[in-house]
């Protein structure tokens, strides 16, 4: 750490350049990765014990919550009230809200419960922009090959190809429901290019692409017959007679009761696990991340994929302290900025694929080239200044959002640099599903972050926006037409009892239950100390 330097002494030392030499790369990706991703740390991973995955790798963290007893058992459910409806969604984010609404408009009766309010998901959080071949000079194979080259070549190829052929209509749904995308003066979609593919693909508005898709997602989901449950957790899946998915129990916080949700067919968009802190990074997901779909699903019996691999943005905020991994958009590289360390000098090709660009920061900030805050924050500049003297009023024009987080900062990004760091970002694995989202549980759908298969072991820029819109439009569909079936005779939580079983027959402890609900920072006792953001205080809740 000899070379290391403080932050001031940095920025002392920082000169704008308009124009820096290339990086000069001494290691493949490969053995960057290797030697630098978090995937790739020595106790990162451990092997399950039970469940549909047993024997497989499995980060530590998540093991111990696809590993924990349940939450709840039959006695909580002693005079819970039961609704009943032909679909229910599970997750109010983009993938929930879009298969919601194409069920609703094949005529199902459909009902979504989410955990937070309608729209609180990581889909608003994404910035880049969206992936879809609709340029003259690009097609869905380039697209197809660009995702599966990105993915190390593990993804699912029949997923992939379905997602690459279906995103131009995804386009055209999205703007059939409102969406605005940032045009050129003839009016055409403006592209940029993603990190690690080989064209200009990924259609954007300004930084904030997934707030946008949101606003209208949530604006078509009120504007419908669909029945939404706001602060309304899944907390277990229900199963009939024959073991298919039958609705799901629901922790209801306004009032602090169960409640059965009878249906025939369940659809999981839970989204991603940031806020798990894997190896104690900091994370740009949303207060709910925290892999409640993966869970239930595995408890029920769904196959997973990929539970130890996991996405480092590039660029999260590393200082002030108490924006630690707020995103800043790939969309700013795409532009042209580029990364420095504490010498001044790049290190990295800027527009190569997330994780080696993270492995190149973790690298240079491991071999004392980065920057020190105090005594446990450290990163590379994001020369934001470099690239307003090549393009002057750029940041202003295309990145409002980015804009907003420097002011926060206190930062003029136009004279003076980010200190980025990477941040957890994105579960690569998940849900092992087909074309139409189905796990391999009867009657569970499972779209979104929560789902895997599809990015194989990296996940580029614009492809998650598409698979959320691609495969909740597919889910929808297909529960829809087949959720005209008779009721359940009986449905229950019985399966909690094999879970039990083979937890005490392999020895594993019972202390910890899941899922999660909320990050360890909220510090809840229980379900019931959390209603609208507020913990109770001064009275004691029963949740009965």
């Amino acid at each position: 750490m000899s070379n290391a330097i403080s932050y001031d002494e940095a920025l002392k030392n920082y000169q704008p350049m308009a124009q820096r030499e290339p990086a000069v790369e001494e290691l493949s990706t490969e053995e960057l990765l290797k030697q630098y991703h978090p995937d790739h740390y020595d106790d990162a991973a451990v092997t399950l014990q039970v469940g549909p995955n047993r024997g497989d790798s499995c980060h530590k963290q998540l093991a111990d919550m696809l590993q924990a007893d349940a939450r709840i058992d039959e006695a909580d459910l002693a005079g819970a009230k039961t609704r009943k409806t032909d679909i229910l969604v599970i997750g109010g984010g983009g993938a929930g809200c879009a298969a919601a609404l194409v069920a609703a408009k094949a005529g199902a009766r459909v009902t979504l419960a989410t955990k937070l309010r309608l729209g609180d998901s990581n889909t608003v959080m994404a910035e880049g922009g969206i992936q879809a071949s609709i340029e003259k000079d690009d097609t869905p194979q380039v697209h197809y090959e660009d995702t599966i080259k990105a993915g190390h070549f593990q993804g699912n190829k029949n997923l992939v190809a379905n997602m690459v052929s279906d995103a131009p209509e995804v386009i055209r749904w999205l703007i059939q429901q409102g969406m605005q995308f940032d045009l050129d003066k003839f009016g055409d979609i403006m592209l940029r290019r993603a990190g690690g593919t080989s064209a200009d693909r990924v259609a954007y508005y300004r930084d904030y692409t997934g707030l946008e898709m949101m606003r209208v997602l949530r604006e078509s989901v009120m504007n419908s017959n669909i029945e939404v449950l706001d602060y309304s957790p899944a907390v277990e899946l229900l199963a009939n007679q024959s073991g298919r998915c039958a609705g799901a129990v629901i922790s209801n916080l306004k009032d602090c009761t169960y409640e059965l949700i009878r249906a025939n067919a369940v659809i999981i968009a839970t989204g991603g696990i940031g806020r798990m802190h894997l190896n104690d990074f900091p994370t740009s997901n949303h207060f709910g991340a925290t892999g409640d779909g993966l869970v239930l699903a595995y408890r029920l019996g769904a196959k997973m994929l990929d539970l130890d691999s996991f996405q480092y943005h590039p660029t999260g905020l590393a200082h002030p302290h108490h924006l630690a991994g707020s995103l800043i958009t790939e969309g700013i590289r795409s532009a042209g900025t580029y990364l420095l360390n504490s010498e001044g000098k790049r290190f990295v090709d800027e527009l190569q694929t997330r994780d080696h660009v993270s492995s190149a920061i973790l690298k240079e900030c491991a071999e004392g080239r980065g920057i020190h805050v105090g005594d446990d924050s450290v990163g590379v500049w994001l020369d934001t200044p470099g690239l307003e003297l090549r393009n002057p009023g750029l940041i202003e024009q295309r990145f409002p959002k980015l804009l907003q987080l420097g002011k926060k900062c206190n930062i003029n990004l136009a004279t003076t640099p980010l200190l980025i760091y990477p941040t957890l970002h994105y579960q690569n694995g998940g849900v092992q599903i087909d074309e139409n989202g189905q796990s391999t549980v009867r009657g569970l759908y499972c779209v979104g972050e929560v789902s895997g298969g599809i990015h194989g072991r990296n996940r580029i820029m614009g492809n998650a926006l598409l698979d959320i819109i691609c495969f909740g439009r597919r889910a929808g569909a297909h529960a829809a037409e087949n959720s005209r079936r008779p009721g359940h005779k009986k449905i229950s939580i019985e399966h909690l009892s094999s879970l039990r079983r083979n937890l005490t027959m392999s020895k594993m402890p019972m202390e910890q239950k899941g899922p999660m609900l909320f990050p360890e920072c909220a510090k809840f006792e229980n379900d019931s100390d959390y209603d609208g953001l507020r913990k109770h205080r001064g009275k004691k809740i029963h949740t009965t």
